[in-house]
């Protein structure tokens, strides 16, 4: 992989991950706003499954941002499992 498609996709990555956040948090005010205004009447299960949706996609977002990462060591001559990050010096 090139650095330029490498660099390309670790931003795409981290653009859907922002947008998944903003989506969380919207659909979050979403529901307030509905279950106060609806009361009783709130679907409750069809939000949590969205809810879910969103949840089950971050998880995609993690594991192809991970997959990436391997790659990126692996073409370095690192190998992924072997590679800790500290924080910082110490």
């Amino acid at each position: 992989m090139s650095n330029t498609a490498e660099s390309e996709a670790h931003r795409a990555l981290a653009r859907l991950r922002r947008a998944l956040e903003k989506a969380g948090r919207e659909l979050d005010g979403v529901a307030g706003a509905l279950r106060h205004a609806e009361g009783s009447d709130f679907p409750a299960a069809d939000f949590a499954r969205a809810a879910e949706a969103v949840a089950a996609l971050d998880a995609f977002v993690e594991e192809q941002g991970q997959r990436l990462a391997d790659k990126i060591l692996l073409a370095g001559g690192l190998e992924p499992g072997r590679v800790r990050r500290t924080g910082g010096l110490q």
